[in-house]
């Protein structure tokens, strides 16, 4: 397999952000589970009172104490993290990818790099979300629950304000479809407010940023054309127009299909579901979109196939945003029914679209957690993409038959699954930083910047940046976006 010139990022370096992630942002998310299953367990506790049959109440006692059981596995991590302790095997569960953790693990032991402070990033952080769904898939009643959903939609009912937004905008785009149709170059323009609106919508990650406000939220979500053109100023690298130029190349086909490997649920899902819509309902280039999920909870907030069949429903529904309202108590303009009108015909196409097989998922969109599929399981392996042909030949051959990939990259995992989590000089091309990744397949890759890894910066730039004292590789303020053409 592949190996870069240059060594992986640890947690040695105490100036940089991986130190950051041990110690504080780990624990928590690892608190955020037990809290999550205590409040659970309680709800539950107190339901009690009121059964009367005593098979049922056999059954929440028996939910109850698994529960606890996983608290305690929960907090040992925490314990173990806090004194850099050895990693454990991961228990052969039934699920994939054990059998490939505990022998990665193996060959870190024998370089003495399988501690807590010792072990790559990559790998880390990849093993504790593994590790964690080890202890859910080995109980009897917690093998469907995603200790994160609830926080991920609290997070996604907080987003209407930029939901609403968006969705008067792609009715708007309905009412000018005629007129787009026969003019490119205003397509252009609306294809790059799109790639925007992905790159930043991003913002929402749950695993960086754990202390929002809802206003924190909404600020973070800012899809107006005024925001959208101040943020230009922070892309680093800009690939926008060559990405454009390679799907107009697409005019006279009708088989044209773009893949979206999926990051965040909520909000950013539905830019990703806003987006493929504007490819395959306003311009003549795109006829298919598959979409491509992770099939157990991951870092946080992560797509996973229940995630994205109940996000139109979500949607759809008429009470899942809270009513929001003025200082002066009138209904907020945001949610009038006009706003929700718009909504509500838009995903409706959406919903079309999935049974139509226009929007596809890459697995069986009823896939429960924890389920095996060629097509998805190496989105959670600890292997960085390049030796995605090698280690998942299925996968890699779907996807070289898309017309574009679309790689949503916020963090720590996702960047260091594309470049791998390596020490890359900022201004080492990004072909270079993908591997044999490079040529097989049309990539792009839409990235705010939230990690140390960073490719494809001019040096001057990087260099700018290093003297001005920001934290600009994982500060989330700027961004890059990058296309590697698939080789002739």
């Amino acid at each position: 397999m592949f190996e870069a010139p240059y060594p992986p990022w640890d947690f040695t370096d105490r100036g940089r952000w991986a130190l950051h992630t041990v110690i504080k942002r780990w624990p928590v998310i690892l608190t955020g589970i037990i809290d999550n299953i205590y409040c659970r367990n309680h709800g539950l506790g107190v339901s009690l009172r009121d059964k009367t049959d005593e098979a049922e109440k056999a059954t929440v006692e028996e939910i109850i104490a698994e529960g606890k059981a996983i608290i305690s596995r929960v907090g040992e991590i925490k314990y173990d993290m806090a004194r850099d302790r050895p990693l454990q095997p991961i228990p052969n569960d039934g699920e994939p990818l054990a059998d490939v953790y505990n022998a990665e693990l193996d060959r870190l032991a024998e370089q003495n790099k399988n501690t807590w402070l010792t072990v790559p990033w990559l790998y880390s952080e990849c093993y504790l979300y593994r590790l964690v769904r080890s202890f859910f898939v080995q109980t009897k009643l917690w093998k469907d629950y995603d200790p994160f959903h609830t926080q991920k939609e609290a997070t996604f009912q907080k987003s209407s304000k930029a939901i609403y937004q968006l969705a008067t905008i792609m009715h708007e785009l309905e009412q000018d479809r005629a007129t787009l149709a026969a003019n490119p170059d205003k397509l252009n323009v609306i294809f790059k407010q799109m790639i925007q609106m992905c790159l930043w919508g991003n913002a929402t990650d749950l695993s960086m940023l754990t202390h929002l406000s809802h206003e924190d939220i909404q600020h973070l979500q800012s899809v107006g054309k005024d925001a959208q053109a101040a943020r230009a100023a922070y892309i680093l690298a800009d690939d926008q127009e060559k990405v454009w130029e390679h799907l107009k190349g697409f005019a006279e086909k009708t088989d044209s299909r773009v893949d979206f490997v999926l990051d965040n649920g909520g909000f950013e899902l539905f830019t990703d579901f806003v987006f493929a819509d504007f490819l395959v309902t306003y311009t003549p280039y795109v006829s298919k979109v598959v979409f491509h999920p992770k099939l157990i909870p991951w870092f946080v907030s992560d797509v996973t196939p229940p995630d994205f069949k109940s996000t139109t429903k979500s949607l759809l529904s008429p009470t899942f945003f809270p009513q929001e309202s003025t200082p002066g108590g009138a209904p907020a303009t945001d949610s009038s029914a006009e706003s929700r009108s718009h909504l509500y015909t838009m995903v409706k196409r959406w919903e079309s679209y999935i049974d139509s097989g226009v929007f596809t998922l890459s697995v069986p969109i009823d896939s429960p957690l924890g389920s095996s599929d060629d097509k998805a399981n190496f989105w959670t392996t600890p292997y960085p993409y390049w030796n995605m042909q090698a280690l998942a030949p299925e996968l890699h051959g779907s996807l070289q038959e898309s017309s574009l990939v679309i790689f949503k990259v916020r963090k720590l995992h996702s960047s260091s699954e594309l470049t791998g989590d390596v020490q890359w000089p900022p201004s080492t091309p990004f072909s270079t930083a993908i591997g044999p990744l490079a040529g097989t397949f049309p990539i792009l890759s839409l990235r705010t910047n939230k990690a140390d890894v960073i490719v494809g910066v001019d040096q001057a730039v990087a260099d700018k940046l290093d003297e001005s004292g920001e934290k600009w590789k994982y500060n989330g303020k700027y961004a890059v976006v990058l296309f590697e053409p698939r080789s002739e």
